[in-house]
Protein backbone atom coordinates (compact mmCIF):
# COMPACT_ATOMS: atom_id res chain seq x y z
CA UNK A 1 0.00 0.00 0.00
CA UNK A 2 1.72 3.60 -0.95
CA UNK A 3 0.06 6.35 1.41
CA UNK A 4 1.13 9.95 0.09
CA UNK A 5 2.08 12.23 3.07
CA UNK A 6 0.77 15.77 2.39
CA UNK A 7 1.52 16.75 5.49
CA UNK A 8 5.59 18.29 5.94
CA UNK A 9 7.93 15.85 7.84
CA UNK A 10 10.31 17.39 9.95
CA UNK A 11 12.95 14.99 9.66
CA UNK A 12 13.11 15.80 6.12
CA UNK A 13 15.44 18.86 5.81
CA UNK A 14 16.85 20.13 2.60
CA UNK A 15 20.18 18.60 3.13
CA UNK A 16 18.37 15.28 2.31
CA UNK A 17 16.82 16.43 -0.45
CA UNK A 18 19.96 18.14 -1.98
CA UNK A 19 21.16 14.42 -2.42
CA UNK A 20 19.60 11.77 -4.29
CA UNK A 21 16.26 9.38 -3.11
CA UNK A 22 16.98 5.85 -4.64
CA UNK A 23 13.72 3.63 -4.92
CA UNK A 24 15.38 -0.05 -4.59
CA UNK A 25 12.86 -2.78 -6.31
CA UNK A 26 13.55 -5.99 -6.03
CA UNK A 27 11.27 -9.84 -6.63
CA UNK A 28 12.92 -12.50 -4.97
CA UNK A 29 12.88 -14.91 -8.22
CA UNK A 30 12.31 -14.82 -11.30
CA UNK A 31 8.95 -16.28 -11.03
CA UNK A 32 8.41 -14.11 -9.05
CA UNK A 33 9.01 -11.27 -11.59
CA UNK A 34 6.51 -13.14 -13.92
CA UNK A 35 3.81 -14.39 -11.86
CA UNK A 36 3.51 -10.96 -9.83
CA UNK A 37 3.68 -7.78 -12.16
CA UNK A 38 1.61 -6.07 -10.61
CA UNK A 39 4.05 -5.90 -7.01
CA UNK A 40 6.91 -5.16 -9.04
CA UNK A 41 5.00 -2.29 -11.29
CA UNK A 42 3.84 -1.00 -7.97
CA UNK A 43 7.53 -0.49 -6.60
CA UNK A 44 8.32 1.30 -9.49
CA UNK A 45 5.68 3.48 -8.71
CA UNK A 46 7.76 4.40 -5.59
CA UNK A 47 9.16 6.86 -7.55
CA UNK A 48 6.09 8.84 -6.83
CA UNK A 49 6.51 8.70 -3.07
CA UNK A 50 9.78 10.01 -3.56
CA UNK A 51 8.83 13.02 -5.46
CA UNK A 52 5.65 12.74 -2.98
CA UNK A 53 8.58 13.54 -0.23
CA UNK A 54 9.69 16.76 -2.18
CA UNK A 55 12.53 15.05 -4.35
CA UNK A 56 12.78 16.66 -8.32
CA UNK A 57 11.82 13.86 -10.46
CA UNK A 58 15.60 13.56 -11.79
CA UNK A 59 16.84 13.48 -8.39
CA UNK A 60 15.32 9.78 -7.62
CA UNK A 61 17.15 7.03 -9.10
CA UNK A 62 15.89 3.44 -10.04
CA UNK A 63 17.83 0.63 -8.63
CA UNK A 64 16.52 -2.72 -9.95
CA UNK A 65 19.42 -4.76 -10.86
CA UNK A 66 17.95 -7.15 -7.86
CA UNK A 67 14.86 -8.45 -9.75
CA UNK A 68 14.66 -12.61 -9.45
CA UNK A 69 17.21 -12.23 -6.63
CA UNK A 70 16.51 -13.27 -3.26
CA UNK A 71 16.87 -11.07 0.07
CA UNK A 72 18.89 -13.32 1.90
CA UNK A 73 22.31 -11.83 1.46
CA UNK A 74 24.10 -9.50 -0.49
CA UNK A 75 26.94 -11.18 -2.35
CA UNK A 76 24.99 -11.74 -5.93
CA UNK A 77 23.01 -8.38 -5.27
CA UNK A 78 24.53 -6.06 -7.31
CA UNK A 79 22.02 -3.73 -7.18
CA UNK A 80 21.96 -3.99 -2.87
CA UNK A 81 25.94 -3.45 -3.45
CA UNK A 82 25.59 -0.40 -5.42
CA UNK A 83 22.69 0.85 -3.08
CA UNK A 84 25.34 0.38 -0.39
CA UNK A 85 27.94 2.18 -1.89
CA UNK A 86 25.92 5.08 -2.73
CA UNK A 87 25.01 5.55 1.23
CA UNK A 88 28.35 5.31 2.02
CA UNK A 89 29.84 7.87 -0.32
CA UNK A 90 27.13 10.53 0.87
CA UNK A 91 25.14 10.75 -2.40
CA UNK A 92 21.88 9.66 -1.01
CA UNK A 93 19.26 11.16 0.97
CA UNK A 94 16.50 8.63 0.95
CA UNK A 95 16.31 5.06 0.20
CA UNK A 96 12.67 3.74 -0.68
CA UNK A 97 11.42 0.66 -0.68
CA UNK A 98 8.06 -1.04 -1.20
CA UNK A 99 8.30 -2.47 2.53
CA UNK A 100 11.62 -1.40 4.52
CA UNK A 101 12.25 -5.29 5.24
CA UNK A 102 12.00 -5.93 1.40
CA UNK A 103 15.57 -4.16 1.43
CA UNK A 104 17.54 -7.38 3.02
CA UNK A 105 16.30 -10.16 4.48
CA UNK A 106 19.91 -10.71 6.04
CA UNK A 107 20.39 -9.61 9.47
CA UNK A 108 23.84 -8.79 9.34
CA UNK A 109 23.38 -6.89 6.02
CA UNK A 110 20.19 -4.87 7.23
CA UNK A 111 22.29 -4.02 10.18
CA UNK A 112 25.03 -2.58 8.07
CA UNK A 113 22.52 -0.65 5.74
CA UNK A 114 20.86 0.57 8.94
CA UNK A 115 24.12 1.49 10.48
CA UNK A 116 25.50 3.59 7.18
CA UNK A 117 21.99 4.94 6.82
CA UNK A 118 22.80 6.47 10.62
CA UNK A 119 26.10 7.48 10.35
CA UNK A 120 25.31 9.27 6.76
CA UNK A 121 21.62 10.62 7.58
CA UNK A 122 19.58 8.84 5.62
CA UNK A 123 16.35 8.69 5.85
CA UNK A 124 14.47 4.99 4.72
CA UNK A 125 10.62 5.54 3.66
CA UNK A 126 8.61 2.43 2.39
CA UNK A 127 4.78 2.76 1.24
CA UNK A 128 3.20 3.60 4.32
CA UNK A 129 6.00 5.28 6.54
CA UNK A 130 9.22 7.57 6.67
CA UNK A 131 11.99 6.50 8.97
CA UNK A 132 14.97 8.15 10.57
CA UNK A 133 17.57 5.23 11.34
CA UNK A 134 19.05 7.90 13.55
CA UNK A 135 16.14 8.29 15.80
CA UNK A 136 15.92 5.58 18.57
CA UNK A 137 11.86 4.79 17.91
CA UNK A 138 12.84 4.84 13.84
CA UNK A 139 15.88 2.25 14.80
CA UNK A 140 13.93 0.00 16.72
CA UNK A 141 11.10 -0.41 14.66
CA UNK A 142 13.69 -0.97 11.49
CA UNK A 143 15.77 -3.24 13.52
CA UNK A 144 12.13 -5.70 14.46
CA UNK A 145 11.32 -5.80 11.12
CA UNK A 146 14.66 -6.97 9.99
CA UNK A 147 14.86 -9.51 12.49
CA UNK A 148 10.78 -10.69 11.77
CA UNK A 149 11.70 -10.49 7.65
CA UNK A 150 14.77 -12.90 8.13
CA UNK A 151 12.68 -15.09 10.52
CA UNK A 152 10.02 -15.30 7.81
CA UNK A 153 12.63 -16.50 5.40
CA UNK A 154 13.50 -19.02 7.89
CA UNK A 155 9.65 -20.20 8.14
CA UNK A 156 9.53 -20.30 4.37
CA UNK A 157 12.42 -22.59 4.19
CA UNK A 158 11.85 -24.78 6.59
CA UNK A 159 7.94 -25.29 4.93
CA UNK A 160 9.76 -26.39 1.47
CA UNK A 161 12.73 -28.42 3.53
CA UNK A 162 9.72 -30.34 5.25
CA UNK A 163 7.66 -31.50 1.73
CA UNK A 164 10.69 -32.66 0.19
CA UNK A 165 10.77 -34.67 2.64
CA UNK A 166 7.92 -35.67 2.84
CA UNK A 167 7.75 -36.25 -0.99
CA UNK A 168 11.09 -37.89 -0.26
CA UNK A 169 8.91 -40.45 2.33
CA UNK A 170 6.49 -40.95 -0.62
CA UNK A 171 9.05 -42.08 -2.94
CA UNK A 172 8.63 -38.86 -5.51
CA UNK A 173 11.77 -36.81 -5.05
CA UNK A 174 12.87 -38.90 -8.11
CA UNK A 175 11.10 -37.40 -10.97
CA UNK A 176 8.80 -34.55 -10.73
CA UNK A 177 5.46 -35.18 -12.79
CA UNK A 178 5.63 -33.68 -16.30
CA UNK A 179 5.52 -29.93 -16.38
CA UNK A 180 5.89 -28.95 -12.96
CA UNK A 181 9.55 -28.50 -11.05
CA UNK A 182 10.85 -30.26 -8.19
CA UNK A 183 10.83 -27.81 -4.71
Amino acid sequence: MLISSTVADERLTTAHRAKLAYVYVRQSSVNQVRQHQESTQLQYRLVDRAIGLGWPPERVQVIDEDLGKSGAGAVDRHGFQKLIAKIGLGNAGLVVSLDASRLDRNNRDWHQLLELCSVFGVLIADGERLYDPRAYHDRLLLGLSGIMSEAELHQLRMRLHQGERQKATRGRTAAAPAGRARL
